[in-house]
């Protein structure tokens, strides 16, 4: 999987690539203040403040779609796994996935430190279709 999703990413970016656009944010006006003591008032002066620059890469929606087809287009459908249990989690013997299993009923992830994960069925647990 991890090999297709590889794959995927590297036809996403080149069928749309990085578009970066430098944009900016409108400024900001603050007005002044209008100080008074023991009757004798002022005003501080108004400002303005920059709104600020930023980059939006224009292609980022339309790169995820594109990877989404394609990882599709290879037979894989996205899926939510669950948390295992603290219980699954130490009884489980440590090891990454290679080959994804048939997903059940009580199937579970486990995310290690590593940026590795492993898809647990539990011992006695009903497949799904």
């Amino acid at each position: 999987m991890q090999n297709d999703q590889i794959n995927c990413e590297v036809r996403a970016l080149k069928d749309a690539p990085v578009a970066n656009q430098v944009r900016q944010r409108p400024p900001v006006y603050f007005p002044g203040t209008r100080y008074c003591t023991a009757g004798r008032c002022s005003v501080s002066p108004g400002y303005w403040a920059s709104g600020g620059i930023y980059t939006v890469d224009v292609n980022a929606d339309l790169r995820g779609r594109v990877q989404d087809q394609c990882m599709a287009q290879k037979g894989y459908q996205p899926v939510s796994v669950p948390r295992c249990s603290g219980a699954v989690i130490r009884a489980a013997t440590p090891q990454p996935t290679r080959t994804l299993p048939k997903l059940t009923e009580n199937t579970c992830a486990i995310r290690y430190d590593d940026g590795n994960w492993q898809i647990v069925n539990p011992i006695g647990t009903k497949t799904t279709e």
